[in-house]
This record gives C-alpha cells, sequence and structure tokens, in this order.
C-alpha cells in the first residue's frame, strides 16, 4: 500500500523544490563564461596558420544561435523573422588588433540556401562597434547570394570614411589625401575581366568558393576562384591600418553561409 502525503508536507516539498531550482538557475547564472582561445596553433611549413579547426568554433566568437558548425564548416544562419546584423570575430584579433594588419588569409566559402537574399562577408582591419551584438565596421570583402559584389570592397558601418562601395571589382582604385584632410578617389583604372565576367566564375548555390585577399601596407587585393577581382590603393586619411577579422551575417533575410580552409599567414 503507497504511503500517502499530507497537504502540508506536500507543500513543504513544493517550496524545497523551488528554492533548489532558484538555486541551480543562479549557480548556471554565476558560471563564469567560457574564455576565448586567442593563443593561434603554429604555422604550417608554408607559414600559414589554421584559423578552423573543421570541428568547432575554437579561436572564434559570436553572438549565440547565429553560427555553429555544420558539415565542418563555420555556418552563419539567420531567418528573416529572427534576423540580426552581427558577426562572428576572431578572437586573437580582438585581443591584438595590430598584429593582423599585413596578411595573406585564405578561404572557402558557398551558399546553402537563398531564401529572399543574403548578404556576408569577411571583415579585415576593422574595429568592434557593439560588443553585445558583435557588430563589426571597416572594411569588408563583400560577399553576395547572387554574386554581385564577391570580390569588391565596401566599408562597413561606415568606419573606413564612410565611402561605401569603395572599390568595385574589376578595378584598381586608388584612394589618396590629395584633397585635404578627405579620400579623394583617383579614376578608376580596368584590370582585366569586367564584373559581367567575374560573376560568372561564382560557383552556383551548394559550391565551394575560394577566396584570397592580401593586406600589404596600403595596397590590398582579392583572388575569387584563381582569378584577380579587384585592388585598392588606399593612401587617404581614411585609410585603415589594422584591426579584427569577422565573418558576416547582414541583416534581413533568411540565409546560410558556410566557410572552411580558413588560414593566414602575417607580412612582415
Amino acid at each position: 500500500m503507497r504511503k500517502q502525503t499530507s497537504w502540508a508536507a506536500t507543500v513543504t516539498l513544493g517550496i524545497l523544490a523551488v528554492i533548489a531550482c532558484g538555486g541551480m538557475v543562479r549557480a548556471q547564472e554565476d558560471k563564469p563564461k567560457e574564455t576565448p582561445q586567442t593563443e593561434l596553433p603554429p604555422p604550417d611549413a608554408d607559414g600559414f596558420i589554421s584559423l578552423f579547426n573543421g570541428k568547432d568554433l575554437t579561436y572564434w566568437e559570436g553572438y549565440p544561435g547565429y553560427w555553429s558548425v555544420k558539415d565542418d564548416a563555420i555556418t552563419g544562419s539567420e531567418t528573416s523573422d529572427k534576423s540580426l546584423h552581427t558577426f562572428l570575430v576572431l578572437s586573437a584579433s580582438k585581443a591584438d588588433p595590430a598584429k593582423f594588419a599585413n596578411f595573406e588569409i585564405h578561404f572557402s566559402y558557398r551558399w546553402t540556401e537563398q531564401g529572399r537574399g543574403g548578404n556576408s562577408g569577411l571583415q579585415f582591419r576593422s574595429k568592434i562597434i557593439d560588443e553585445k551584438t558583435y557588430r563589426v565596421g571597416g572594411y569588408q570583402a563583400d560577399l553576395d547570394v547572387n554574386g554581385q559584389y564577391d570580390g569588391g570592397y565596401y566599408d562597413e558601418a561606415g568606419v573606413a570614411g564612410g565611402r561605401g562601395i569603395f572599390a568595385r571589382r574589376g578595378f584598381i582604385t586608388t584612394y589618396d589625401s590629395s584633397g585635404g584632410k578627405g579620400a579623394t578617389k583617383q579614376e578608376p583604372i580596368p584590370s582585366g575581366k569586367n564584373s559581367a565576367e567575374l560573376k560568372k566564375l561564382i560557383k552556383p548555390l551548394g559550391e565551394w568558393n575560394s577566396y584570397v585577399l592580401i593586406a600589404d601596407k596600403d595596397h590590398i587585393s582579392s583572388t575569387v576562384n584563381g582569378e584577380p577581382t579587384a585592388e585598392l590603393i588606399d593612401d587617404s586619411p581614411k585609410a585603415l591600418k589594422d584591426g579584427v577579422i569577422a565573418f558576416q551575417i547582414h541583416q534581413g533575410a533568411t540565409m546560410t553561409i558556410q566557410f572552411k580552409d580558413i588560414k593566414i599567414k602575417f607580412i612582415k
């Protein structure tokens, strides 16, 4: 026969359970956050340092719920009803932005879901402008789901002087300080294939593209799928000299983008 419990005993047990549960929640809240990994692995024989281990987001930090590892790739996802303009930041570059001034970086990327659009990019020589949401501004190697801008450069959040799309693919673009304190843009010079021809080289959804970006002092250049796309010579007072490395999820679309084979070599 099951022993019956009195009403008072039941209430007492309930109160104790609530107190215990509250203690567990407080313990979880008080638990310190995991310290970002800022020490990168050693370089390989060619001097490149791997920035992704293929398993988890070691070396990176971002807003919860938007970044993960799927299919052995860093994956940024959002839906239009759960959308946030946010970035996945390389912790080592956040800890020591001056170190990330001159470098050569390689990565592969692909779009896996078009939805109603999608825009992303690689931030470099950039600044964190909102710690809470991991918002970053500065130089961006632009990427979009329709391949319209891949290979060109965009001034994210106006941090590099409010220049918008300031170096289009298919051109050598030069800025100098001849106008005084502002950035003076010289007439861009065609560098080879035009934008329409370069767009044809961008792989369709689900297929991987390769990207190489070199930032060496005032000279920045990109190659997508083995083809040079844009060159920027930035001698303007608005030029950014160093800063964080980050990948972007642009607010406003249902999208998924993936990155892998990420490695960097510093240029002295």
